[in-house]
């Protein structure tokens, strides 16, 4: 069993620990948050023994061998350096970075160091991945793939009535492509590739986040469509177009509510859906065992990590084209 430390006290970071305790191969040690009293919380809450107010303490702290980081977005790339030279294997949430020089920098100093550095994206850890792919080896050649994420968000009433939360300010590297999108972008890259042609638009808010977008990528032989948005719900999901059937997934983020329908008109349930953390736990079983196996889980950890560094260099292509710019983007240029 190996010791981990989270940084973050949103409900994902509560989500991630439930998961990753369920699989009975991690033990969390300590929490970090900048706010002591809401670090000694959140360790009782969840049985850890330390909290921690300082990184660079957490990451020198011989009791923790990994940690997981639910920071803002604009926290990951300092956050994940300090503690990726400080010896200890880091799985960040996505998006890693809104610069894709920045994730190539981090998976170098992993690298340098014999230390993983995982990008926490649930498609590519997920059981039900390989069940897609198989449904799509089976409906023929793929002419038309559309991948959607639309969700309102949580925090958008209070955007409306004159807050600005996280994730609708620039200055925290978020928005829709970044929170929302990046899961359509990741399925689009790892099954078909980089396109030929590609074109990508976005709303602005007045505060210069997207508040949703769509992406066009062109293929010689195929047609992907991205949507994505923050401000409205979707209720078409996503699906893959082939000349003998079509895969439909409802929740493109998780996989869930995957059928198939075939030509002569029948259909299957593919798969349904799982709680949020047991579909993170995979995430947490993936991380041990790329720790703990290195020499049989090399070439599946490389993919992730080339796909993660793909999908920054697209996102920060697509950001740019559609006119969404974050402050970090000038730094160094």
């Amino acid at each position: 069993m190996l010791n981990f430390a989270t940084i973050g006290s949103g409900w994902i970071c509560e989500e991630y620990i439930h998961g990753a305790k369920d699989t009975g191969l991690w033990q969390l040690t300590a929490v970090y948050s900048r706010d002591k009293a809401r670090a000694e919380a959140f360790a009782e809450k969840h049985g850890a023994r330390l909290s921690f107010t300082d990184i660079e303490a957490m990451a020198s702290c011989p009791e923790v061998d990994a940690i997981y980081v639910a920071s803002p977005n604009a926290l990951h790339y300092e956050q994940c350096k300090t503690i990726l030279s400080h010896g200890k294997h880091v799985i960040c949430e996505k998006p890693l970075c809104a610069q894709a020089e920045k994730v190539r920098e981090l998976v170098q100093l992993a690298a340098d160091k014999g230390l993983v550095f995982m990008e926490a994206i649930m498609f590519m850890h997920l059981p039900q991945r390989k069940i897609l792919d198989e449904a799509i080896g089976r409906i023929g050649h793929v002419n038309m793939a559309r991948l959607d994420f639309c969700q309102r968000s949580s925090k958008l009433d209070t955007y409306l009535a004159g807050v600005l939360p996280n994730i609708f300010n620039p200055k925290m590297e978020t928005g829709a492509l970044m929170d929302l999108g990046v899961y359509c972008v990741y399925p689009a890259l790892y099954l078909f590739g980089r396109p030929e042609r590609w074109s990508a638009s976005s709303v602005l808010m007045k505060t210069g986040a997207d508040q949703s977008g769509a992406i066009t990528m062109e293929y010689p032989d195929k047609l992907v469509s991205i949507t994505y948005s923050k401000v409205g719900q979707a209720g078409a999901g996503s699906d893959f177009q082939g000349v003998d059937g079509t895969v439909s997934v409802e929740s493109i983020s998780t996989l869930g509510n995957m059928s198939l329908r075939l030509k002569d008109g029948s259909t299957e349930t593919l798969f349904g859906r799982d709680e949020k953390y047991l579909l993170m736990s995979h995430e947490a079983r993936d991380f041990y065992r790329y720790i703990t196996e290195p020499n049989v889980t090399r070439e599946e950890y490389l993919r992730c990590t080339e796909l993660s560094i793909e999908t920054a260099e697209f996102m920060e292509q697509a950001r740019s084209s559609s006119g969404v710019r974050f402050p970090s983007d000038a730094i160094g240029r």
